[in-house]
C-alpha cells in the first residue's frame, strides 16, 4: 500500500497548522486507500539551511538534516499543509533533494485568501523538488474555516479536500511506476 506523509508547513509557537494536519490526517484515513502517517517538521529541530553543501549533493553532515532525510524517503507522496505567511510559505523544503524526487503531491493551503498565494509558490519548489503536483488543492479560509485560533472547517471547505486526496492517491500509485523504471 502506498505510504504518503501528511507535512506541517510551519514551526511557529501557537500555529494553526498542526491542527489542520491532524485535521487532513483524520480525514484521509477515512479512505482506506493508502497509508497517512502525519509529519510535523517541528519534531526535526530545523535551523534554516544550515548544511555547508546544498542538498543536490545528498551529502548531508548533520543529524537533523539525516533524521529528515531519511524520513521523507519513506513516503511514496506527500500532502504539504500551508499557511500563507506575507504571500508565501513558510516551511524550509530546500534541506533535501534527491528524497522527494519521482514522488506525487497534493497541497492544503489556509489563509486570509485560503492559502491561494502559499499554493501558488509551492507547486514552483515542488516542480523543481521533481514532486508531480496535483491540480486539486485544499482550501481554507480564516474567515470562513476558523474561529481563531480553533479549526473549524465548514462542509464546502471540506470537500476541496476530498478531491485532492484522490488526485494524490492516483499520482503516487503512477508515479511509484516511475520510480521502478528508473
Amino acid at each position: 500500500m502506498s505510504k504518503i506523509a501528511i507535512i506541517t508547513g510551519t514551526t511557529r509557537p501557537g500555529r494553526v497548522n498542526l491542527d489542520v494536519a491532524k485535521w487532513v490526517l483524520d480525514r484521509a484515513t477515512q479512505r482506506n486507500d493508502a497509508e497517512y502517517e502525519l509529519v510535523d517538521i517541528a519534531d526535526f529541530n530545523f535551523p534554516l539551511l544550515d548544511e555547508a553543501l546544498p542538498a543536490g549533493y545528498g551529502q548531508y553532515s548533520n543529524e537533523h538534516t539525516k533524521a529528515w532525510a531519511a524520513k521523507i524517503a519513506e513516503f511514496d507522496g506527500f500532502i504539504f499543509v500551508t499557511g500563507e505567511y506575507n504571500h508565501s510559505i513558510p516551511a524550509a523544503l530546500s534541506f533535501l533533494s534527491a528524497e522527494w524526487n519521482n514522488k506525487a503531491a497534493g497541497i492544503v493551503g489556509y489563509g486570509s485568501a485560503s492559502g491561494v498565494r502559499a499554493t501558488e509558490h509551492l507547486r514552483g519548489i515542488l516542480s523543481e523538488l521533481q514532486i508531480a503536483h496535483v491540480q486539486k488543492t485544499g482550501m481554507f479560509g480564516l474567515f470562513t474555516d476558523f474561529e481563531y485560533p480553533t479549526f473549524k472547517p465548514t462542509e464546502q471547505s471540506a470537500t476541496t479536500v476530498d478531491a485532492m486526496l484522490e488526485q494524490v492517491v492516483v499520482w503516487t500509485k503512477a508515479m511509484e511506476t516511475v520510480r521502478k523504471s528508473n
